[in-house]
C-alpha cells in the first residue's frame, strides 16, 4: 500500500490499523528548536479520542502518545520524530460475523478490489483511529507555525446549524439506530501573505487535499464556497483597503484568505462536510464476496459513532496545521 505519507518538508508517514497493537506516525523534517511538551501533543489527543463525549463510540481507548525519538528537553532535534499510540479496547470478535460481507458506504470492496485482502478488523488501515496519528503530529506543526492558530469547531450537525437542537436530534438518530453527518468550520488567523505555489500547488489545493485524505470528508469550501455561484462579480470580489501604517488588506473576505492559491493575509475560512457514519443499526442489502444477496446487520455490542463530526474538529485542525507548516518551510525559498 502506498501513499502513506503526507507533506513536501515538513512530512508525516502514518502506521498501524485500528485493530492492530498500535498506531503512530513518523514526522520528518521538523526544523530543531521547536518547543514541544509531551502533554501538548496529549491535550490534543484527548480532544479527539473516542469513549468521552456524548452520542460518540464507547471504545475506550486512552490513546496516551510515546514520544520514541526527535524530541529531547522539550525541544525538537531536527532528526525524525517518531510517535506511538497503543490500541488498549479493540474487540475484533465483533467482525468476524460479517468479515465476508461487502460493508456498505466502507472501504472493504474497493480495497479487496484493489489489494485483494483487506483488514476487516474496525476497518483497518480505512478507519478514523488512524487520524489520531494526524493528531500527534498536528500538535507539533501548530507549535511550529506560531503566531498562525487554526481554530475549528462544529458548524452544523444533520443539516441543523441550531446547536440548541443537536442533543435532541442525536439522541433520535441514536434509537433509531441511524446516524449523521455535520459540517465543521475552520479559521486560521495570523497566516502571512505569499504561502502557497501556482499553479499546482496552490494553498487552497493543498488544504483540501488535505481534507479530503480524511475518512468520511465529502467536501470543502473556501470563503464562499459554492454561495459565490449564485453571487455577481460586484459582490464576491473583495476591495482593497490601506490602514495608516500603509499595510494593503481587503475590507471583506469573500475569497476566503487565499487568492491565485497564495494566502492574501486575510483569516483563511474553509467548511468541510463529513457524511454520516456508514456503520448504522439498521439492516442494509448487500453482497458477499461470493455474489450472494445478504442483508447486512452489525452485530450486537458493536460501537460506533452516530456522527462522526463530533471528533472531527482536532482532526480538521491538526490536518491544516500540517500543511501550512509545510507551505512556510517552501516559501523561505520562495525568493533571495
Amino acid at each position: 500500500m502506498g501513499r502513506d505519507s503526507f507533506g513536501s518538508l515538513f512530512k508525516i508517514t502514518t502506521f498501524g490499523e485500528s485493530h492492530g497493537k498500535g498506531i503512530g506516525v513518523v514526522i520528518d523534517g521538523c526544523p530543531a528548536g521547536v518547543s514541544i511538551e509531551r502533554e501538548e501533543i496529549q491535550r490534543d489527543l484527548d480532544k479527539r479520542r473516542p469513549g468521552v463525549l456524548a452520542h460518540t463510540s464507547k471504545r475506550q481507548e486512552e490513546d496516551q502518545v510515546e514520544i520514541l525519538s526527535g524530541i529531547f528537553e522539550g525541544k525538537t532535534l531536527g532528526s525524525p520524530i517518531a510517535l506511538l499510540i497503543y490500541n488498549k479496547d479493540s474487540d475484533s470478535s465483533k467482525y468476524h460475523p460479517i468479515k465476508d460481507l461487502y460493508r456498505p458506504g466502507h472501504a472493504n470492496f474497493t480495497y479487496l478490489e484493489k489489494y485483494g485482502v483487506f483488514d476487516y478488523r474496525g476497518g483497518g488501515r480505512a478507519s478514523g483511529r488512524e487520524t489520531a496519528a494526524r493528531v500527534a503530529a498536528g500538535a507539533i506543526a501548530k507549535k511550529y507555525i506560531a503566531p498562525m492558530e487554526v481554530i475549528a469547531k462544529i458548524s452544523e450537525i444533520g443539516g441543523e446549524s441550531d446547536h440548541t437542537k443537536w442533543e435532541a436530534l442525536l439522541q433520535e438518530v441514536e434509537e433509531e439506530g441511524d446516524s449523521l453527518g455535520g459540517i465543521i468550520s475552520c479559521t486560521i488567523t495570523g497566516v502571512p501573505v505569499g504561502l502557497g505555489d501556482p499553479v499546482y500547488e496552490k494553498l487552497s489545493a493543498k488544504l483540501g487535499y488535505g481534507m479530503l485524505s480524511i475518512p468520511a470528508v465529502k467536501g470543502i469550501e473556501f470563503g464562499l464556497g459554492f454561495q459565490a455561484a449564485t453571487k455577481r462579480g460586484s459582490f464576491t470580489n473583495d476591495p482593497f483597503i490601506q490602514d495608516e501604517s500603509g499595510k494593503v488588506s481587503f475590507s471583506t473576505n469573500h475569497h476566503g484568505g487565499i487568492l491565485g492559491g497564495i494566502s492574501s493575509g486575510m483569516p483563511i475560512t474553509f467548511r468541510v462536510a463529513f457524511k454520516p457514519t456508514s456503520s448504522i443499526k439498521k439492516p442494509i442489502d448487500t453482497l458477499d464476496r461470493e455474489g450472494n444477496k445478504k442483508a447486512f446487520l452489525l452485530p450486537e455490542g458493536s460501537r460506533h459513532d452516530p456522527c462522526i463530526a463530533l471528533r472531527a474538529p482536532p482532526v480538521i485542525e491538526s490536518m491544516a496545521a500540517l500543511v501550512l507548516a509545510d507551505a512556510y518551510l517552501l516559501n523561505r525559498s520562495g525568493k533571495i
